[in-house]
């Protein structure tokens, strides 16, 4: 498929999938439950960290981990007692578990007291490095600050090593992206031309199939090449494709 059509193609499906609608199947209706930005980031954060596997079993699953924190997370996370657990009621989601559940509330409220928040760490690293991939790994340092157990650390991608870092590409997706649709929110100050496309099964497929990919495996460079790719069709919001390939992938069957 040549450049124009490819292109007229990818902006048809954007355009088909980037209202609020999209909202109504996706994790991503758990922060826009909140108004507060603390409450935005923290809900938000957690929903994209279990973001795998049914989008339905994710979305309930989200759901009850904000009916856990009262429907108050940023009180929650700050009124934590880590050293008094009994009462956290038990939850699940496919790998993710009680102590993982536990390991991120701790985690954040040391982001919150000693960092400022997740709107100053993700920004002082990108303000520092003036790429994703190196904000990637300064949060991951300082969110595993505290005294975790290892089970946790395989939620949390570290692009470091290769991970093409999915869920925090979509976390930072969902705050940082300069839309006007409703769908995303814009309370961060990344700007939306630096992020990387959240590559998952549907998105990798449907790239390939597009010629957009030509490495098989779902690493970093992957993301790397796929986002460099559609910054070729719009280089200053190169992630607005993600609906275009996710949606041709789930929804159309490409």
């Amino acid at each position: 498929m040549d450049y124009a059509l490819l292109k007229e193609l990818l902006d048809d499906k954007y355009r088909q999938y980037n209202t609020p609608e999209f909202i109504k199947s996706d994790p991503i209706q758990i922060p826009h439950s909140f108004t507060a930005r603390e409450d935005i980031e923290i809900s938000g954060f957690l929903a994209s960290t279990i973001a795998w596997g049914n989008r339905k079993m994710i979305v309930n699953n989200a759901h009850k981990m904000m009916d856990i924190m009262g429907n108050r997370p940023y009180d929650f996370v700050m009124d934590f007692d880590a050293q008094n657990v009994d009462d956290f009621p038990p939850f699940v989601h496919r790998t993710f578990q009680n102590a993982d559940f536990q390991y991120c509330v701790a985690s954040l409220q040391n982001i919150y007291r000693n960092h400022g928040g997740l709107k100053n760490v993700f920004e002082s690293a990108f303000r520092k490095h003036g790429n994703i991939r190196e904000t990637l790994i300064d949060f991951r340092k300082i969110f595993f600050e505290c005294n975790y157990p290892l089970r946790t650390t395989k939620h949390i991608a570290d692009v470091s090593k290769g991970a093409a870092g999915k869920r925090l590409n979509m976390y930072l997706m969902w705050l940082c992206r300069k839309d006007k649709s409703g769908v995303h929110f814009v309370i961060w100050d990344i700007p939306t031309s630096a992020l990387m496309l959240p590559l998952e099964p549907h998105t990798s497929s449907t790239g390939r199939k597009l010629g957009l990919i030509t490495r098989k495996a779902n690493d970093w460079k992957t993301v790397e090449e796929i986002t460099s790719a559609l910054r070729e069709f719009d280089p200053q919001d190169p992630v607005k494709y993600d609906f275009a390939l996710f949606g041709l992938g789930i929804f159309d069957k490409f």
